[in-house]
């Protein structure tokens, strides 16, 4: 049995704005099985999370602070207008914008705790980000962490883009919802968790609004984005858990979101205790 060591895990974890708060039951999965990401690749809800994650929080206590913090409208607009009101001055001298400020909403919502940069993290991180100006991936991996996860979730129009690095940031959705490619690198199990949805899932309203229409395509589109991340980097785990009844924004729906995901957290840690199982027999034979 000399020289076996259990494997390096990459896990890629997707966007999908409030849909992504399904990435929680799995990695709750991952903490009780006593397993440990040797990478966590994040686009989008899946950055913010994986922050949490690579920062030292268990599953649980995200389920726990998500719970706290996004129980209702009230409490979510309480806290996005508490942030704005705070940067009264900075929003007249700037100009006044419907769309929000990234930076400013991660930090109303990321726990006080959560380590500042990237170096800091218990678990390395990678966060994915598009370049608007030449339309590229950008993969953070240093420096600091809330400006990177912003980036990550600036969702047009509901968020400005974020300037870094000389750089004018937007969704990585818009690049790659769900980094395999990211989460692949020297890693000897990849998991994937793809919480964008897919058409047979939920029912589609005879008159869908603006807001509908817009964020229904760009899913469209990331499930195209997908087929090709899954055919180039095929991972050992995929799961999409059942999220297309649920709003892309409807944040307030937490425990139902979340909830949703349990119904898909036994299989999952059977399919990863089964890749485990394998890994370890491959290195028996080897050893």
């Amino acid at each position: 049995m000399t020289g076996i060591s259990g494997p390096k895990i990459g896990v890629a974890l997707g966007g999908g704005a409030a849909r992504g708060l399904t990435h929680i039951p799995f990695i709750e999965a991952m903490d009780e099985m006593g397993l440990k990401p040797s990478i966590i690749a994040g686009t989008s809800i899946g950055a913010l999370l994986g922050a949490g994650w690579a920062g030292g929080l268990s599953g649980s206590e995200i389920r726990e602070y998500a719970y706290d913090y996004l129980g209702s409208m009230r409490t979510i607009m309480g806290r996005i207008w508490s942030t704005r009101l705070r940067n009264l001055t900075s929003a007249f001298r700037k100009g006044l914008s419907m769309q929000l400020d990234a930076v400013e909403v991660i930090e109303s919502f990321i726990p006080e705790n959560l380590p500042k940069t990237f170096s800091e993290l218990d678990v390395p991180l990678h966060i994915v980000a598009t370049d608007f100006r030449n339309w590229h991936q950008v993969v953070f991996r240093d420096g600091e962490l809330v400006p990177a996860i912003a980036a990550s979730i600036a969702i047009p129009s509901f968020f400005k883009p974020v300037p870094l690095d000389d750089r004018l940031l937007i969704d990585g959705n818009v690049v790659n919802p769900l980094p395999l490619d990211v989460a692949s690198r020297d890693v000897d199990i990849l998991v994937g968790v793809d919480v964008n949805g897919s058409p047979e899932n939920g029912e589609l309203k005879d008159n869908p609004s603006l807001i509908d229409v817009g964020l229904g395509s760009a899913q469209i589109m990331m499930h195209g984005l997908i087929a090709h991340s899954l055919a180039a980097f095929p991972p050992d785990i995929y799961v999409r858990p059942h999220v297309k009844s649920f709003g892309a924004m409807e944040f307030w729906r937490v425990k139902e979101i979340v909830e949703s995901g349990d119904k898909d957290k036994e299989r999952f840690k059977r399919m990863l205790a089964k890749a485990v199982e394998a890994f370890i027999v491959g290195q028996q034979k080897t050893s």
